[in-house]
């Protein structure tokens, strides 16, 4: 690996998180999103292995996105369930007032509830959720920080169910393949958005799979995948620590 990707880029910030970020440039992030994680995320398998099976006919399915940014991935689940008729209730957190106002305004009918908060107020209030997850969160996280966000998501966790923080694994092949991938587009559909300087500087600052196994708390599975992905998972049938 390079030295440029040896350690975390935990120094260097996203354009997009800097709260004085062109508008117009933060509003065309939030609309690619989508696309880019349409490619990148396979929702679609995280649609049919893990939110499909634990709908249950009796009660709405309870789903929180942490850190979901323009919440792409909460409407695609919401049309996915109600092309298969299932029912859920989503919540759409994050502590970016401006993800949550752009959010909200594309909602489309989509019906999420739309939260600007931390998890650790929604620990306050007592609310409880048969799958937490999130998407590119955990690169934007140091340790300490990781470390409330997992014993947030236990604590938010309905018996019996499922906790999945999903992220890209840091390796100079995802670096390498991101930058050549998104180098044609750069001009047009990713033109005037912070989607490919920001994607570069997000590997840099993600964890590995072996990193990640080792701070990972007891009970948590750690699990890497194609294409440079990984996966924090916590199933509700393991005790807690």
């Amino acid at each position: 690996m390079s030295p440029a990707l040896r350690e975390r880029d935990v120094d260097t910030r996203e354009l997009m998180d800097d709260p004085h970020a062109d508008a117009r440039m933060l509003a065309r992030t939030y609309g690619r999103f989508g696309l880019v994680n349409a490619l990148v995320s396979r929702p679609g398998t995280l649609y049919r292995r893990d939110i499909r099976p634990r709908v249950a006919r009796s009660r709405p399915l309870r789903i929180l996105d942490v850190g979901a940014g323009g919440g792409d991935l909460c409407r695609m689940l919401a049309g996915r369930l109600r092309r298969d008729g299932l029912e859920a209730e989503i919540t759409a957190l994050d502590v970016d007032e401006r993800a949550i106002r752009w959010a909200s305004a594309h909602d489309r009918g989509a019906g999420i509830r739309y939260r600007r908060a931390l998890t650790t107020e929604l620990v306050a209030e007592g609310e409880t959720y048969d799958v937490v997850l999130s998407n590119h969160v955990l690169h934007h996280l140091d340790d300490a920080e990781l470390r409330v966000v997992l014993d947030d998501s236990l604590r938010l966790l309905a018996p019996g169910g499922l906790v999945t923080h999903r992220d890209i694994a840091r390796s100079r092949g995802a670096h390498a393949l991101f930058a050549a991938a998104t180098w044609p587009l750069s001009g047009t559909v990713l033109a005037d958005s912070f989607i490919r300087e920001d994607g570069l500087i997000s590997i840099r600052r993600s964890y590995t799979v072996a990193e990640l196994r080792t701070i990972a708390p007891n009970g948590w599975t750690v699990r890497g995948g194609v294409p440079s992905r990984l996966e924090l998972r916590w199933e509700g049938h393991h005790a807690r620590p």
